[in-house]
């Protein structure tokens, strides 16, 4: 499994944008569906934002659709998430993740299912 590195989380007012990226550190990166998901304080890690492993078809949960773009550039192991039009209810830490067996399509929802995980990146949206 590869190892993941998350960046790019911040402070940010509400209606602002910010971009995420994660890491990957093998060159088997790019063989893996890679998702996002948040966990807020108190609440479950949910499920973001998806990206399969070769035709880059793309998921989102229905409260980011039309904001967030998650793309991938696989000749520099990264994934992408493009967060715009930031609300204080996307405060959260932000994870990616890859799913556990290769090749696979994004579709893929439980923690479980998931091999390998970054380490978090805080991303706070003010009022």
């Amino acid at each position: 499994q590869v190892q993941l590195v998350e960046s790019g989380g911040g402070l940010v007012q509400a209606g602002g944008s910010l971009r995420l990226s994660c890491t990957g550190s093998e060159r088997t990166f790019s063989r893996y569906a890679i998702d996002w998901f948040r966990q807020a304080p108190g609440k479950e890690r949910d499920f973001v934002a998806a990206i399969a492993w070769g035709d880059d078809t793309t998921h989102y949960a229905d409260s980011v659709k039309d904001r967030f773009t998650i793309s991938r550039d696989n000749a520099k192991n990264t994934v992408y998430l493009q967060m715009n039009n930031l609300k204080p209810e996307d405060t959260a830490i932000y994870f990616c993740a890859a799913e556990r067996v290769p090749y696979g399509l994004g579709l893929h929802r439980e923690l479980a299912d998931f091999g390998s995980w970054g380490q978090g990146t805080q991303v706070t949206v003010s009022s």
